[in-house]
Order: structure tokens, then C-alpha cells, then sequence
């Protein structure tokens, strides 16, 4: 019998709550993730702020805690789009990032993530043994804060981003710090380079990425940089008689990384047949459930309210779609038709193939990005089957086929936020059945979370598109393209749909890397057999990420391995207070990691604000005042320390 005053679960001022955390992690994760190609899990450190607030203000409960955190991992998780909206000023069609097609894609395709998520919830999450660790961890901090708080926690958390906003300030803002530094040494013709970033929002994101996944990052790298840049710079000619850290750099962008990009298809495409089997079984049980439960924990959103969402969503895709091509192009109706039908079922397929593989591994370690660039391979081969039977206008592949790139870019956002989205909400879902949420108020709040999210994330890349540039893009002359964002996704996505409509693609090294993901396949399974594992996607990844983000990210991922190494042995010495001792400390490490990546993150975002403010991308610089390599040395001194002080904090008992 349901009781007569149920606790407060989706409430007004835990949605005003939600949405302002999402400014924040919405924020952090379009940075980072254009500064580095990764984003990190939002749930945990919004559901400790949530707890921390809500206590204040008085009685906050642990359901509408979750409903604030389900809001705000929403939104975080949106800001995947910045893999794929930026490809647009890289191509050269955009000059800016319009709010209204920015945030209506990303929203639409958003509800779209939601909408697919409710069939699968039963198959994937209520009746499967899969283990969804981020949603068990999110669930379990929860059930803590309902009882005690979780202060520890939320100090960690502010600590760790203060600690990492000051560094970030003298390093990015003052450039009193430098924030990486670089060897490059010749043999003979052959060139090694090594770079490292002094970044802590990558040691926060190592740490919480685990020792496999930065250990194939850093095998990765060690192939890219320790093989295949020297043996090219070894035989291939220099022209331009360029200085040998540059040559390097030009036979990684041009060469090596082709060689990553197959790799990474070759490894996506393994993953997802891997998972077809799975997902297909676990569509069939959905299908052949009962319709007859109506408790209020398992009550998703009404068929009718489900029809109207997906009605909405297809109108604001097509509405939009239109109006990106009918400006340059007439007769584009077939166009937008198959665009939308392509939104609607590659985006099902893949949403319930990254909702399994986000019950498996979690949010954070599910191939998007692979499934973004199998993605971008099928949205322009289907324009080219549009193109064959004569549906496309000639403007598409006019002007070396500049709109066709376009907009395949376009589509393949919406795709992006679907995809984005079902697989963190099949997570949120999980954390919801532990704590016996509703799942239709949950469903709303995912919704809320997407509408602030899209909001959100046009204003961000503008400006920092504008206080940074993109590497290759920059806004306007005379700014420091050392500085430049790297935006490694969108750089390839662009690369890869270029290539494949001008048939300028360098076949020779993506093939290549298709058969060295063949081979990490391989290698992949017979580690397997012996209970070990070398992820084929982690190495692809590290091959065509720049050194300075995977060797600093493997550093992160082998400092936490080393720390919980050394809590685990000290736990076992104190075997009366084991359990006790292992609940406190355990989340700590992940909060200062999650408060690193924030602290980082927001103080770009202030840098750019103040960049776009001032017109200058160095206005606080104090580098031409300071002894030459200088800034390296106290950079490094202090990156040290902040490890340290990082490792000390982590391994500090309650």
C-alpha cells in the first residue's frame, strides 16, 4: 500500500538545483573534452553537492537527491557534442555556433537518448544481472548521504578544484607555469619526441579512467611516438627542411594519426558485435514482457506521453535540418527524410548497444567515440546513396562537396547527443531502481536535464571558440595556436567525411590501422584467456591522442593504482576497521579527481570569458618577464606537489 505522504522526489527547487549544477559540469565537460577528446562521469560529485545543499536548506530526501543528480549527469553527459558540432568551423561552414541549431539539435536528439532508454530500461537494468558500476557507486553515495552527509566527500571536491584552478590560473591565465614540457632527440634522420602535459584535470581523469584503460592509452602512445613517428621521420623526405620536434609533429598529424582513426573503427566495430548478441536478447524479453505491472517503481512515462516526445523530437530535427540546407540548396526533402529515419533507428541500434556496454564497464569507459566514427562513415555513404539515385540537389556536392560535409557533421550530432545520452541515463536508471525511484519522474528530470544542457553548451563553444580557436581553425589572426584547443574529435570527424566525399582519404595508413586493430583484437582476446586485458579501443585512442594527453593520463591511471594499492594494504593491517575504513576512504580519491577536472575546466571557461573580454588570448601573461626556462622549472616543481598533495588527501584516513 502506498503511503500517504510519500518523501519528496522530483520537486521545483531540486530541478532550479539540477540546472545549476548542470551550468557547471556542462561547462567542464565541453572544455575538457575539446582540450582533451574525453569528458568525465557527472553523477557522483553532483550527487554529493546535491546532499550538501539540499541539507542546508532542509528536507532534502535521498529521492530527490537522485532526481537532482539523474538532472545534472543528463546535461554533463550532453555536452558530448562538442565531438562533433566544432567539425563545423573546421570545415569551414560555420564561423560561429548559432544558439537556436546548436541547442534545438542537441535537446532533440537529447529526447531522443531518453525516449530510447524507456523500452530498454526493463530488458537492461530491471531484469539483468549487469553490474553498472558508476550507477551502484552513484546509489550507494546516495544511501550514505541520506544517512550522515557525505561533508568529507563535498570538501574533497572543493579542495580538489581549488587546488587545480589555481594551478590551471598561473599556468593557462599568468603563464608563470608552464603546462608541459617536450624532448626531442634525432637518430640519424629518425626523430623521438616526448611530450607531457601539466595538466591536473588529466591526472584527475586518469584516476578515475583505472590502470587498464590508461595503461592501452599508454601502449598506444608508445606505438605512436616510439615507432611510428620515427620510423617515417626515418624515411620520409623533409622538404620543407622543417626542425625536427615540428617534422615530428606533421608526420603524426598526417600519417600516424590516419593510423589511429583505423584502429579505432576496426575496435568499434569489434565492440559492437561483441554486444549485438546481448542487446538483441534483451530486446526480445522486452517484447515479450508483461504489460501488467504498475507498481509505482516500475511506472515509465505514459505510451501517449512517449508518442508526443518522439512526435516533438522528429519535427525539431526535421524543422532544423531543413533550415541548415535550405539556405544554400533546393529540393532537399528526401534529404531531410533520410536524415531523419537515419536519427531515429542507427540511433536505437547504438543506444542500446552503449546502455549495454555502460552496464558492463560504465559511462565513462563506453566507446562513443568509436560509435561516433562508424557513425560519420554510414551518414556519408548514405549521402552517397542519396547522390546515386538522384535525391540530393547538385548543391550538395558542389564546391568540393562542402555542404554534403556539412551536413553529415550536422546529423551526426543529433546522433551524438542520442547516443550520448541513452548510455549515461541507463545508468542514472540503474542508481534510480536501487533507491526505489519513480521511473517517470526520472525520465522527467533526464529531460530537464537535456533542455538545460542544450542551453548551456552553444554560449561555451562560442566563446571558447573564440578565446582559444581550434587547432587548424582559429578565430581571427595574430592568437598563439599553441594554445588552441586540440578538439581531437571533431578534427577527425571532419577529416573522415572530407576525405570520404573528395576520396581524399590516406587509405594507406588507415588500412594500416585497420589491420593493427585487427591485431589488438587478437591480442585482446588472448589476454582474455588468461584473466588479463589489453582494450583495443584504449590503445587506438592512445595512438591518435597528442603524447601530451595519454602519457599525463597513463600517469594519473598508474598514481591510482598505486594509491589503492597502498589503502588496500593498510586496510588489511586494520582488519577490526576494514569495511569501516575502505567505505570512508574509497570515494575521496574519486572526488578530488572529479574536483581537478572541474577546477581545470571552469577556470578555462573563466579565461575565456576574460580573453573575449580584453580581445587578447595572453592578457594576463607574465612569461616575458620571467629568465628563460623558468616557467618549466616551476611548473614541474609544482605539478609534482600537487601529485603529492593529491596522493597525501587520497590516503589520509577519516
Amino acid at each position: 500500500m502506498a503511503s500517504p505522504n510519500p518523501p519528496r522526489e522530483l520537486t521545483f527547487r531540486g530541478l532550479i538545483l539540477g540546472a545549476l549544477i548542470t551550468i557547471v559540469f556542462t561547462a567542464s565537460n565541453v572544455y575538457l573534452g575539446l582540450r582533451i577528446g574525453l569528458t568525465f562521469a557527472s553523477s557522483i560529485p553532483a550527487a554529493v553537492i546535491s546532499m550538501a545543499v539540499l541539507r542546508l536548506m532542509g528536507g532534502g530526501t535521498l529521492l530527490e537527491n537522485n532526481m537532482v543528480q539523474s538532472q545534472a549527469s543528463a546535461a554533463g553527459t550532453l555536452s558530448c557534442v562538442f565531438a562533433t558540432f566544432p567539425g563545423l568551423i573546421i570545415a569551414g561552414f560555420w564561423t560561429h555556433f548559432p544558439f537556436w541549431q546548436t541547442a534545438a539539435l542537441s535537446f532533440a536528439g537529447g529526447v531522443l537518448g531518453v525516449l530510447f532508454t524507456i523500452p530498454l530500461r526493463r530488458a537492461l537494468v530491471t531484469q539483468s544481472s549487469l553490474p553498472y558500476p558508476e550507477g551502484v557507486a552513484a546509489a550507494e553515495i546516495l544511501r550514505a548521504g541520506a544517512d550522515k552527509g557525505n561533508q568529507r566527500g563535498l570538501k574533497a571536491l572543493i579542495s580538489g578544484s581549488i587546488l587545480a584552478s589555481l594551478f590551471s590560473f598561473c599556468s593557462s591565465g599568468l603563464r608563470l607555469l608552464s603546462d608541459g614540457l617536450s624532448l626531442t632527440t634525432t637518430a640519424g634522420s629518425a626523430v623521438f619526441q616526448l611530450t607531457a602535459a601539466f595538466s591536473p584535470a588529466l591526472i584527475g581523469a586518469g584516476y578515475l579512467v583505472g590502470l587498464t584503460g590508461g595503461l592501452a592509452m599508454l601502449a598506444g602512445c608508445i606505438l605512436a611516438w616510439g615507432i611510428g613517428v620515427p620510423w617515417l621521420t626515418g624515411i620520409l623526405p623533409n622538404p620543407q627542411h622543417l626542425p625536427a620536434a615540428q617534422f615530428a609533429q606533421d608526420v603524426w598529424l598526417h600519417k600516424v594519426r590516419f593510423v589511429g582513426a583505423g584502429a579505432i573503427a576496426v575496435a568499434s566495430l569489434w565492440t559492437l558485435i561483441e554486444l549485438m548478441p546481448p542487446v538483441l536478447r534483451g530486446i526480445r524479453t522486452m517484447l515479450q514482457r508483461s504489460t501488467g505491472l504498475t507498481a509505482t517503481t516500475d511506472k515509465d512515462l505514459s505510451a501517449r506521453a512517449m508518442g508526443v516526445l518522439l512526435l516533438f523530437s522528429t519535427l525539431l530535427l526535421a524543422v532544423f535540418f531543413t533550415a541548415f540546407l535550405s539556405p544554400v540548396a533546393h529540393g532537399v526533402g528526401p534529404v531531410v527524410m533520410a536524415a531523419v529515419l537515419f536519427c531515429i533507428v542507427f540511433g536505437f541500434i547504438m543506444a542500446a548497444a552503449c546502455g549495454y556496454m555502460a552496464g558492463i564497464v560504465g559511462s565513462s569507459s563506453s566507446p562513443i567515440s568509436g560509435i561516433i566514427i562508424i557513425g560519420a562513415v554510414l551518414c556519408a555513404l548514405m549521402i552517397l546513396a542519396l547522390e546515386a539515385l538522384g535525391l540530393t540537389p547538385d548543391a550538395m556536392m558542389a564546391d568540393g562537396q562542402k555542404l554534403a560535409t556539412a551536413f553529415t557533421i550536422l546529423l551526426l550530432s543529433a546522433i551524438t547527443a542520442t547516443v550520448a545520452i541513452s548510455n549515461d541515463n541507463l545508468q542514472d536508471l540503474k542508481t534510480g531502481q536501487l533507491v526505489g525511484a519513480t521511473p517517470w519522474k526520472q525520465e522527467v528530470a533526464l529531460i530537464a536535464g537535456c533542455l538545460v544542457g542544450a542551453a548551456v553548451i552553444p554560449p561555451v563553444l562560442n566563446l571558447l571558440y573564440q578565446a582559444y580557436g581550434f587547432s587548424g581553425a582559429m578565430p581571427r589572426p595574430g592568437m598563439d595556436p599553441s594554445h588552441a584547443l586540440s578538439a581531437p574529435q571533431p578534427a577527425l570527424i571532419t577529416l573522415i567525411a572530407k576525405g570520404i566525399f573528395t576520396h581524399s582519404l590516406d587509405w594507406n595508413m588507415l588500412s594500416a590501422g585497420m589491420a593493427l586493430g585487427v591485431g589488438l583484437v587478437a591480442l585482446d582476446l588472448f589476454l582474455r584467456c588468461r584473466s588479463l586485458a589489453l582494450p583495443p579501443l584504449g590503445v587506438a585512442v592512445g595512438l591518435y591522442l597528442p603524447a601530451s594527453v595519454s602519457l599525463t593520463l597513463a600517469g594519473g591511471a598508474m598514481l591510482g593504482w598505486a594509491l589503492k594499492r597502498v589503502r588496500h594494504t593498510r586496510n588489511k593491517k586494520a582488519a577490526n576497521t576494514a569495511e569501516h575504513t575502505a567505505q570512508e576512504d574509497g570515494p575521496i580519491g574519486t572526488m578530488l579527481a572529479s574536483g581537478f577536472i572541474v577546477g581545470e575546466s571552469l577556470t578555462g571557461v573563466l579565461l575565456a570569458v576574460l580573453s573575449g573580454a580584453t580581445g587578447q588570448d595572453n592578457a594576463f601573461s607574465v612569461a616575458s618577464w620571467l629568465p628563460v626556462g623558468l616557467p618549466n622549472i616551476l611548473g614541474a616543481v609544482a605539478f609534482a606537489a600537487l601529485c603529492w598533495t593529491f596522493a597525501r588527501r587520497t590516503l589520509q584516513p577519516s
